[in-house]
């Protein structure tokens, strides 16, 4: 499978329209830091750890097309059976335990607050079913998240449906969130937001952490910022805890550079950051690739929408590759961990089972 153009096709949260940004010739930017983003426009594809193999792409927009979405539904888009599930899942447990132990003696000994883990899993892709029509369907089952396929230079896609903002605004007026905390909602659950939602220690604590982080960020390049929340939010059949952040850069500082200030977050990285983060490419089972970067328009008509790429998958030509984390703090109990990644994962997966 093979671009024969980079794009990238986003819908905002509660949209009714999608926006196509083509880029019609030669290979999107490639860029080594944050830092450089002042200095040009278009959709951004980051990663979690910047490196040669994997740059921050920026899609030029050469071409950008409004399209409606009013018309998708959960009836109307349907998808294509599937093979099954790879039968790899005593080895994924396996694989999980080690990382899981080996992450979590690292919080016991004190050398983190926090660390989050993240892991991947393969499942067989039927070639019928086309990117552009999980994009359509994710638009369809997840009217609050926001959703983005992208189309990038190896011939590969990355889809995700997340709720975590990373940076949204225009000129000096921002807004950013910080998100964590996970409840899977189950039975008449489902019909509501998440009002019933009683959230454990490890759950309010985990989000404070977060929290904390941004507003010390926010000290350093802002002001007049105000803290909302937390309060509970709805992402597909899980709740999280989210307090919003809106702020005025000061007038010397550069989106760039608090960008590479707030990227990685904890929500995806842990504290104390940098040290989590190494400790992370060092000894996380699978690289997370884009998966916990962070993707959306940058200065597109003066606007910018960043958000998080959680509930993410790549899309390869024979396999759907699906990436889910949680942040693990002291208390936290591997069995619990597992079954939240399985509960993220569920997101994508409900793209690419029959409906």
């Amino acid at each position: 499978m093979k671009a024969m153009n980079c794009f990238a096709i986003y819908r905002l949260p509660h949209a009714s329209h999608c926006t196509l940004v083509e880029q019609t010739s030669g290979e999107p930017l490639r860029l080594k830091s944050c830092t450089e983003l002042d200095k040009v426009r278009g959709f951004v594809v980051a990663p979690f750890q910047i490196t040669d193999e994997q740059p921050i792409w920026v899609i030029r927009a050469d071409e950008v097309k409004r399209l409606e979405c009013k018309s998708l539904s959960k009836e109307s888009v349907q998808v294509g059976k599937l093979s099954s599930e790879r039968t790899i899942n005593a080895q994924l447990t396996s694989s999980y335990l080690s990382d899981f132990t080996r992450f979590h003696e690292q919080i016991a000994a004190g050398h983190f607050s926090k660390i989050v883990l993240a892991r991947c899993r393969a499942i067989k892709r039927n070639e019928t079913t086309s990117p552009l029509h999980l994009f359509q369907k994710a638009c369809a089952l997840y009217p609050r998240l926001f959703i983005a396929l992208a189309a990038l230079p190896d011939g590969t896609y990355w889809l995700a449906a997340t709720p975590e903002i990373l940076l949204d605004g225009n000129g000096n007026e921002w807004h950013t969130v910080a998100l964590a905390g996970t409840m899977q909602l189950q039975g008449d659950e489902l019909n509501g937001e998440g009002e019933t939602a009683r959230w454990s220690t490890k759950n309010i604590q985990e989000q404070r952490y977060v929290a904390s982080y941004i507003a010390d960020c926010l000290e350093q390049f802002a002001i007049d910022f105000k803290e909302e929340g937390p309060r509970t939010v709805r992402a597909a059949n899980l709740v999280h805890l989210r307090s919003d952040f809106t702020f005025t850069l000061l007038n010397n500082a550069r989106v760039g550079t608090l960008l590479q200030a707030l990227y990685p977050t904890p929500a995806v990285c842990g504290l104390p950051k940098r040290k989590a983060f190494d400790f992370i490419v060092d000894n996380e089972h699978t690289p997370r690739q884009y998966y916990s970067g962070f993707m959306g328009p940058f200065g597109l008509n003066g606007e910018t929408h960043l958000y998080v790429s959680l509930r993410c998958m790549q899309i390869l030509a024979d396999e759907y590759h699906l990436y889910a984390g949680g942040g693990l703090l002291k208390d936290s109990q591997m069995e619990q961990e597992w079954q939240e990644t399985e509960a993220k994962m569920q997101t994508m997966r409900q793209l690419i089972t029959e409906s």
